[in-house]
């Protein structure tokens, strides 16, 4: 009897079933036939597998990871979406939408000869999300600061060729000619004079048609009485004086030339912001630990603690002669409130003592607009984003070089762009391919960067005929003063007391240094008269003063050279080279030592409040005013605020 284990050692023992004859096949051989058929059968597969594919696609080639498919889905609905995926996703992909280019026919009014003839011509209005994917058309100058702040700028024409926007629309070409009214003899019979009854009966029957706007009023006025007005209030009778504080029992004597041993002044300004000690207050800023807890001393009592509140501002004032740095009064405000001020007497001890003159750079001693924050966003940077976008919506390379330059003042373009950033534009084209050309003429631009919003509009003065931009006030777009003379440089060091790194000892520091390689050109920060070129005993080594308008200087220091031409007397402009960077004099590397001088003091150059550019007044402020309101009616913005006056 055959057991179960029996029967399982036998399987295999009986040989193979043939056929016809057939061998049994050897393991080692491997059959042709079912290779050429396993091989035929993949290349089948993966052609239909393809075809199937490809039609699904109705023919796109690229596809989208699903978080840069949601970005750009959700983009109109969601605004600006950051969108991640694994981390590896680090900026969304924005596509820039139809709506965001806008051609429009607008009516026009230019002056020919004796006439103005107002015609229709088109118009294009971009709003521009400058992080989104823009191509560039052409390419573009690469990022040169000396070039972006450079005065080269050509003179604007006397006549613009856009013109300005007329109030009305016109369905083809109209002329208008104003002429003188004649003052003298008239051919025409003078009418007699309305009686006070007939004056009447014409007010009362055409009263019920006079109207204002949508208001119905019972009489117009056609004359504004406020062009008769002498507002006194707008004469500054104090303009171009100046006036000096000096000790009691001094002679007032000639200007003397700058010297080692000359005495010069500087505010410190030193803001809190957090609760702090005095003493450690002033020592974090370079005051040496001693004249900190001196100074301390007298000002406790009277502020009744040791310890400074988050918010208040230290301001500190230095008389500084040679080496020695002396300082002579300080005072204490809560935010711009003052607080408490102490002064030296003749016996060189601090007492209570008055507010001293207002100085503006209390009141900004916590603006840190100028710093850019940090962006973990794989962005490309602001200068490249806004040409990318410009020429993408047609604009020419000049127009967006303009753009770069009205924008210098306020916009750092080596930052990161955030995807917030956005640029709104208003310009003349040739047709409706909304195509800009060489005669193109920008009118309006509304930048947001950050928090930051900038607005401004193309205006023709009609005093004398210049062209500008001008705010929604009226004022320059264009800085009066650059803050850095040295665009390309990293900043190196502040203004404030600090130890010096020479001597050894704290001091004034009543500049900032801007350090970069020896020969980088230097720049100057405004149009101005130079004052000094040459070299200083003084330790800044080779130095440039440029005297500026309404009692500002600035003072550029350690220059390795001065360019050629510049020498006291002669005139330079806003961003015209007028030395290279050195280490001349006590200065430990390349660097520049810069300093602004404002009515004899020095101040911090980044802090300071400088005035800005043009501004309109009287007529031509008025006029702006009008076109200004046709723009912004044209394009749907909101009026601007209205500030109360007192």
């Amino acid at each position: 009897m055959m057991t179960e284990k029996m029967m399982i050692r036998s399987f295999g023992n009986e040989p193979p079933l043939l056929a016809d004859g057939r061998r049994a096949p050897d393991r080692r051989e491997v059959s042709l036939r079912w290779l050429s058929g396993t091989f035929l059968t993949g290349i089948t597969s993966s052609v239909l597998m393809g075809v199937a594919l490809f039609a699904a696609l109705d023919g796109r080639q690229q596809l989208a990871i699903p978080a840069e498919a949601y970005a750009n889905i959700n983009a109109d609905a969601h605004g600006d979406i950051d969108v991640t995926r694994g981390g590896r996703l680090i900026a969304p992909a924005i596509a820039a939408k139809p709506s965001d280019r806008k051609i429009m026919d607008v009516s026009t009014v230019v002056h020919e000869g004796d006439k103005e003839v107002v015609r229709r011509q088109p118009f294009a209005r971009v709003k521009m999300t400058l992080a989104a994917n823009h191509v560039a058309t052409e390419d573009y100058p690469s990022f040169n600061p000396l070039t972006i702040f450079s005065a080269d700028e050509p003179e604007a024409s006397p006549s613009v060729r856009t013109g300005q926007i007329y109030g009305s629309d016109v369905e083809s070409e109209v002329s208008l000619k104003t002429v003188a009214y004649p003052t003298g003899k008239s051919s025409v019979a003078v009418a007699a004079g309305m009686s006070l009854d007939e004056i009447e009966e014409n007010v009362r029957s055409n009263g019920s048609v006079l109207t204002d706007g949508a208001a119905q009023v019972a009489a117009l006025y056609y004359v504004d009485p406020r062009r008769f007005s002498n507002d006194e209030n707008d004469v500054d009778l104090a303009a171009g004086l100046t006036a000096r504080v000096l000790e009691q029992n001094m002679t007032v004597s000639a200007p003397e030339s700058i010297t080692p041993q000359t005495e010069e002044f500087a505010d410190d300004i030193i803001p809190v912001r957090q609760n702090t000690a005095i003493v450690k207050s002033m020592m974090a800023s370079g005051y040496p630990e001693l004249q900190a807890k001196g100074l301390s001393a007298y000002l406790s009592p009277l502020l009744g603690s040791d310890d400074l509140s988050k918010g208040d501002v230290l301001r500190i004032g230095i008389l500084q002669k040679g080496e020695q740095a002396k300082i002579i009064r300080a005072s204490v405000y809560r935010g711009t409130r003052h607080l408490v001020t102490v002064a030296l007497d003749d016996h060189d001890r601090f007492v209570a003592g008055r507010e001293p003159p207002e100085l503006d750079a209390v009141a900004t001693a916590f603006d840190d607009s100028a710093l850019t924050a940090p962006s973990n966003q794989n962005l490309p940077r602001v200068y490249d984003g806004i040409y990318r976008a410009a020429l993408s919506y047609g604009m020419t390379k000049d127009m967006t070089a303009l753009i770069i330059k009205l924008l210098a003042s306020s916009v750092d373009f080596q930052a990161e762009l955030r995807p917030t950033d956005t640029l709104e534009a208003f310009f003349s084209v040739a047709d409706s391919s909304g195509q800009a050309t060489d005669d193109s003429e920008l009118l309006y631009v509304n930048a947001r960067f950050g928090d930051t919003q900038t607005r401004f509009y193309r205006f023709q003065d009609p005093e004398d005929g210049s062209v500008d931009y001008f705010d929604q006030d009226g004022k320059s777009i264009r800085q009066f003063l650059l803050r850095n003379p040295v665009p390309n440089g990293i900043f190196k060091s502040g203004f404030g007391m600090r130890r010096h790194p020479i001597l050894g000892f704290a001091r004034m520091h009543t500049g900032v240094d801007w350090a970069a390689p020896r020969g980088t050109a230097i720049i100057a920060v405004g149009n101005g008269t130079v004052e000094k070129a040459g070299w200083d005993s003084g330790g800044y080594g080779n130095q440039t003063i440029v005297r500026h308008t309404n009692g500002y200087e600035s003072s550029y220091n350690h220059q390795s050279a001065i360019a050629k031409g510049v020498v006291p007397g002669s005139k330079v402009r806003q961003g015209q080279v007028i030395g290279w960077v050195g280490t001349t004099g006590e200065s430990t590397g390349p660097h520049l030592h810069y300093e602004m001088i404002v009515n004899g003091t020095k101040v911090d150059p980044l802090r300071v409040r400088l005035p800005g550019g043009k501004s309109l007044k009287g007529e031509p402020l008025a006029k702006f005013e009008d076109e200004r309101q046709r723009i912004d009616t044209l394009l749907g913005n909101e009026p601007p605020p209205q500030v109360a006056s007192k």
